[in-house]
């Protein structure tokens, strides 16, 4: 079982400034090691981002979210972060009828909604073969209006993300220009406080999808569609300044109040 919570203080736009961020997984415990490979993370991309001032501006930021019928939202990357397991429960509904929703941020807009659905048009979750086949039948087309030579794509590490074949298959389109586990860039986990999908997207796309009550999975589908059309690029740009701020704010003395303390 995954504890979720993020504790946030928040400025323009609801956008968080800064966090203390508290993870619990049972029977999984954070080492040193992590606090180690996200300062490594973090001086790679200012380094580039000194070499290439809009770099942070050229990243595809990918994440999916499970939406309940019953408003009940998870997000795979919400984590709660500590040294010592917390003893906290999260209840969640039995049997819940959901959507499994990807997208692709960056600067420019959005890439997406893309719900994963099976051959029947039936709602279903995230594996490997399901998950490569929306890279190389929707997000890869959709990749046609942008200039790809110019832009970096980002995932996490879930193990439906980094099969070998979806791994060579991203390397074949973006090259070098993969933050990725097995990728030039190496993503970090348990990093939500640096995913735009989590510290943005997500929770603004739940604040006003419920907002009418949706009955069905097709009523609530049509609420995401509006809601993310809707988002303007303005606001995405102010989204991703805030993913540079959170790199100075981890890279500081603070740190460690962001990663290890409760």
């Amino acid at each position: 079982m995954v504890t979720n919570s993020v504790c946030l203080t928040r400025g323009k736009l609801g956008l968080p400034t800064c966090c203390q961020v508290i993870y619990s997984q049972f029977g999984l415990a954070i080492h040193q090691n992590d606090h180690q490979a996200r300062r490594r993370f973090v001086e790679w991309a200012q380094n580039d981002i000194a070499v290439v001032p809009d770099f942070h501006k050229r990243i595809l930021f990918s994440d999916e979210a499970h939406f309940w019928l019953n408003g009940y939202v998870n997000k795979q990357n919400y984590r709660i972060w500590s040294e010592a397991n917390p003893q906290v429960y999260v209840e969640t509904p039995l049997d819940p009828e959901k959507l499994t929703v990807w997208c692709a941020l960056w600067a420019g807009g959005i890439i997406g909604p893309y719900f994963f659905k099976n051959d029947e048009g039936h709602n279903v979750t995230v594996n490997g073969d399901r998950y490569r086949a929306m890279i190389t039948n929707f997000f890869i087309p959709e990749l046609n209006n942008h200039d790809v030579q110019e832009l970096w794509f980002q995932q996490d590490g879930a193990t439906c993300h980094t099969a070998r074949a979806t791994i060579d298959f991203l390397k074949d389109t973006f090259g070098d220009r993969l933050i990725s586990r097995f990728g030039h860039g190496s993503w970090l986990p348990r990093s939500c406080d640096l995913t735009p999908l989590d510290y943005f997207l997500w929770g603004y796309v739940k604040s006003l999808v419920y907002a009418d009550k949706p009955q069905t999975l097709e009523h609530l589908e049509d609420n995401i569609r509006r809601v993310i059309a809707d988002i303007r690029p303005q606001m995405l740009e102010k989204v991703i300044e805030n993913w540079t701020s959170r790199l100075d704010y981890s890279h500081g003395s603070h740190m460690p109040e962001i990663i290890f303390k409760m």
